[in-house]
């Protein structure tokens, strides 16, 4: 279908999922919950794809200096939409509780929790995230599909060229043999399941799926600990001295401020220097540093329970996200998106990100039960035993140490071009490197490297 069509059916998706989530429906908490969570399940199903044709269209545009600092501000912007989303939910919070004046929980239990213009809230919140898909909707339309996908999946080499000549504002000259001889040649017909392919890429494949899981088994695994550390700092009140848009205003500017405070930055860290430090070396550093703060957190554990030292643990906290995001979060989402060849490029991004989500799933729930207490009296209400933050904090801090281990099967793409990383066009020279005189387009696989 190519990347274009598909890249406009995953924002329709998403925009429809998003609206359907704020008006899911039924006639019972249960039966709005399961609503919900079907229109959430295809939110996110579009959210899926939209992940590796992002990453895949921008590194098929970007010059091969640049590339990897354009594909991480795609990525980004993400932080952007946390903050946004954040912002959001506090200025409905804030209209909702200025308007209703509504007891907390401690001075009448049932009416904190009970308005019916409450259900609003959430509704509004889930449906405003459309707002923002919707208005890129337009320029994904106009967008060209990329001269890659074009010339080496569709093989068209004369499209490629009239598209980028469109992108770029030149006359450029069709060099359909060079492409047909690239096109053409055996070594790039395998496909994913080939011996050729495992050959080649199997190692790689590994390296980013299993980064991918490890790193995600281990960033959603700490949300786990934001309550406690909410509460502890003074964030978030007890909960007796809250009514129910109290808590969503206090959560809501806690993330926001987390966000803020690490989250954003350690993404435009890495947009700033993925370029000159290169995938490898960020990706291993910051696996490094949260495998010492997690171990930090974990072995004196007991020390950071104290009342006076929660600002130490808070501070911690904070710098393992921070490293994660100047750090695997950002580079397991970079590097799919360039070793693979053109025609299983989002595949393999998609492969990889989808091992990503598995390691969320552990990590959100796994860790759920894993970080409950030891002492049966000590658990969250309807949960069992289980091994206590503690000794979970260290399970992550194995895991993050994994993580640098597999980085190790991870190719260092800065500074090449995408058919160097792929071989795709081994025995034709660096082609985008000699492009044909009086013209700055070498070939209508190698357009979007031109600049």
């Amino acid at each position: 279908m190519g990347r274009k069509k598909v890249y406009g059916l995953t924002l329709i998706l998403m925009v429809v999922c998003s609206v359907a989530s704020g008006l899911s429906f039924g006639s019972s908490p249960k039966s709005v919950m399961a609503t919900l969570c079907f229109f959430r399940f295809w939110l996110g199903f579009g959210i899926g794809g939209d992940y590796p044709l992002s990453a895949t269209i921008m590194s098929e545009y970007a010059n091969k200096k640049t590339r990897g600092a354009f594909i991480a501000a795609v990525f980004a912007m993400q932080g952007f939409g946390i903050l946004g989303g954040g912002i959001v939910a506090l200025t409905v919070a804030s209209i909702f509780d200025h308007k209703y004046n509504v007891p907390t929980y401690e001075e009448n239990a049932a009416a904190s929790l009970v308005l019916p213009q409450f259900d609003y809230v959430w509704r509004l919140i889930l449906m405003f995230g459309a707002l923002p898909a919707a208005l890129t909707y337009y320029w994904r339309m106009k967008m060209p599909e990329t001269a890659r996908y074009t010339a080496l999946v569709a093989k068209n080499a004369k499209q490629a060229t009239a598209d980028m000549s469109k992108v770029l504002q030149v006359e450029l000259e069709v060099e359909e043999e060079k492409v047909e001889k690239i096109t053409g040649s055996e070594r790039n017909q395998y496909g994913l399941f080939s011996k050729e392919f495992a050959k080649r890429h199997g190692l790689h494949l590994l390296g980013t799926t299993s980064t991918w899981f490890l790193l995600d088994i281990a960033f959603y695994s700490q949300n786990l600990f934001q309550k406690d550390i909410f509460t502890a700092i003074g964030w978030i009140p007890p909960a007796k001295e809250m009514n129910a848009i109290h808590e969503v205003y206090k959560i809501a500017r806690a993330q926001t401020l987390i966000a803020l405070c690490s989250t954003v930055p350690g993404y435009w860290f890495t947009v700033a220097f993925i370029d000159y430090m290169g995938r490898f070396a960020i990706q291993m550093m910051g696996f490094f540093f949260m495998t010492v703060f997690m171990f930090a957190l974990a072995i004196p554990y007991d020390h950071w329970k104290h009342k006076d030292n929660k600002f130490g643990f808070v501070a911690m906290y904070s710098l393992t996200f921070f490293f994660a995001n100047f750090g695997p979060n950002a580079t397991t989402f970079v590097v799919p998106a360039e070793i693979f060849p053109a025609r299983l490029r989002s595949t393999c991004h998609g492969i990889s990100a989808a091992a990503g989500k598995a390691g969320a799933i552990v990590g959100a729930f796994g860790f759920l039960y894993a970080a409950q207490s030891k002492d049966p009296t000590e658990t969250d209400k309807g949960y069992p035993t289980g091994i206590g933050i503690k000794n979970s904090l260290i399970m992550l801090g194995v895991i993050n140490f994994a993580g640098m281990l597999f980085t190790l099967l991870v190719p260092e793409s800065k500074g090449k071009s995408l058919e160097e990383l792929t071989g795709e066009n081994e025995g034709e020279g660096d082609i985008e490197a000699t492009p044909q005189e009086g013209s700055r387009f070498g070939n209508a696989a190698t357009a979007s490297n031109v600049a």
